[in-house]
C-alpha cells in the first residue's frame, strides 16, 4: 500500500516532532548533561515514534475497509495489516 499524504499527515507530524526530541536527546549527550533528563526524552522520542506507526496501520485499516465496502479489492489483507501492526508491538 502506498503512503498517501491524506493517510500520513497524522504520522509525519509526530515523526517530525520526534525528530526534534531526538535532535535534543543528542545534544543532551554532547553536552554531558544529566542522564535522567536525556532517558526521560529518549522514551518521549521511542513513544511519538511508535505512535506514528500505529497511526499509519491505522490509516491502512481505515482504507482497505473503505474499498472492501465499496467492493473492490483492498491494496492489503487484513493478514497482511496485521503482521505490520505485531511488528510494532
Amino acid at each position: 500500500m502506498k503512503l498517501r499524504p491524506e493517510m500520513t499527515s497524522d504520522a509525519l507530524t509526530r515523526l517530525k516532532r520526534a525528530r526534534g526530541q531526538l535532535n535534543a536527546v543528542i545534544e543532551m549527550m554532547e553536552s554531558g548533561q544529566d542522564c535522567r533528563e536525556a532517558l526521560t526524552q529518549l522514551a518521549a522520542v521511542s513513544k511519538a515514534i511508535d505512535r506514528a506507526g500505529y497511526k499509519i496501520i491505522a490509516s491502512g485499516m481505515r482504507h482497505c475497509g473503505a474499498a472492501r465496502d465499496r467492493g473492490e479489492e483492498p491494496e492489503m489483507t487484513e493478514e497482511e495489516l496485521e503482521k505490520l501492526f505485531l511488528a510494532l508491538a
